[in-house]
């Protein structure tokens, strides 16, 4: 008995081998908005398939330098590429989930949602037109909340970054003064303040800063425990950002209006809608040069909008509908090599 268990053993350790040999790890870049999921998910598709995801949280601006230059197999990015764009860089664009950009505080003795800020006046603490915690235009939204008579810190990101461009994007829907001197971008010249590397970055200088103000993705707020200010939405409402008000901005979105579904959420109507909602986005090639590579992005993906859902909404995404999904997989039909879905349906 004792050659046959260690012919067994050698069986087994060389179906193992085999099997590692056969696994298939992609690589991405990009956008940190959704770092925290892709994680979540690369961690169990690799339980479930052997497949493992690659990821560098390096912010949008990188993830779209590196998927032009072909050293990852997909960018991700939260500020969608144009059509031209995406044609000239024979680029394919699809969204993976939804989420909210929050502003954070770190003032002492404030509780989530106890400050309110419109768009107009976020917008001018920015500006470094407003300096103070105690000017008058927040304390007149804010009856009975104590806020200090102390400067105000605006933290803004470092990078180029899709979180900046969603923020500015917002910021230049509401304010015409911000428009005109500043526009949306994922990188713009701030007035005031100090800035921070990633989603990650801004948080902690945030937390470290006392009287700060930084824009963040909602995952990062919640799992940081860091108070966000409430935003004045389009129907004068105050809503507590979360699943519900994320949805509400995307309720009556046409994902089809712009070229990669590249469409903007910022600002939408609805009681309930949160203000500064955006969806993130993918990035492959039309014609990928190693096709097999792109087929398990693409399978990862599939996987994720299968089966990611409860792992996204855990933490504070929200998974898109389930007619953008079919919309996404039917856009995947033009992701060929030598003419032949390199994925099949």
């Amino acid at each position: 008995m004792k050659p046959f268990s260690y012919a067994l053993v050698i069986g087994l350790a060389t179906a193992q081998i085999a099997t590692s040999a056969l696994a298939l790890d992609i690589t991405g870049a990009g956008a940190t908005f959704p770092f925290p999921v892709y994680s979540k998910w690369a961690e169990a598709y690799r339980k479930e398939t052997g497949n493992g995801l690659n990821y560098q949280s390096i912010g949008s601006g990188g993830g779209i330098k590196q998927i032009q230059a072909k050293t990852v197999d997909f960018g991700a990015t939260d500020a969608p590429l144009k059509g031209e764009t995406l044609t000239k860089d024979g680029l394919v664009q699809f969204p993976t989930v939804m989420g909210g950009v929050v502003p954070v505080v770190n003032i002492a003795g404030i509780k989530p949602g106890e400050v309110k800020l419109t768009g107009e006046v976020l917008a001018e603490i920015y500006q470094g037109k407003i300096k103070k915690w105690s000017d008058p235009k927040i304390a007149k939204l804010n009856d009975g909340v104590k806020l200090p008579d102390a400067p105000i810190t605006p933290v803004y990101r470092s990078d180029a970054s899709g979180t900046t461009n969603i923020f500015t994007t917002y910021l230049s829907d509401v304010s015409a003064a911000w428009k005109s001197e500043l526009g949306a971008s994922t990188t713009v010249s701030w007035p005031a303040g100090q800035g921070g590397k990633g989603n990650e970055g801004v948080t902690a200088v945030v937390k470290q800063v006392p009287n700060a103000i930084g824009y963040v993705e909602y995952a990062y707020a919640k799992q940081n425990n860091l108070p966000v200010a409430l935003i004045q939405n389009k129907d004068g409402q105050y809503p507590m950002p979360g699943d519900e008000a994320f949805q509400a901005a995307a309720a009556n979105a046409d994902w089809k209006a712009a070229p990669g579904f590249g469409i903007s959420l910022t600002n939408q109507p609805g009681a309930k809608a949160w203000p500064i909602t955006a969806a993130t986005f993918i990035l492959v090639h039309k014609n990928p040069a190693d096709a097999a590579r792109t087929a398990e992005v693409l399978k990862f993906f599939r996987w994720a909008y299968k089966s990611g859902d409860k792992m996204a909404s855990d933490l504070d995404y929200v998974p898109l509908p389930d007619k953008v999904v079919g919309l996404v997989e039917d856009e995947w039909k033009s992701v060929a090599k030598d003419g032949k879905p390199v994925l099949g349906q």
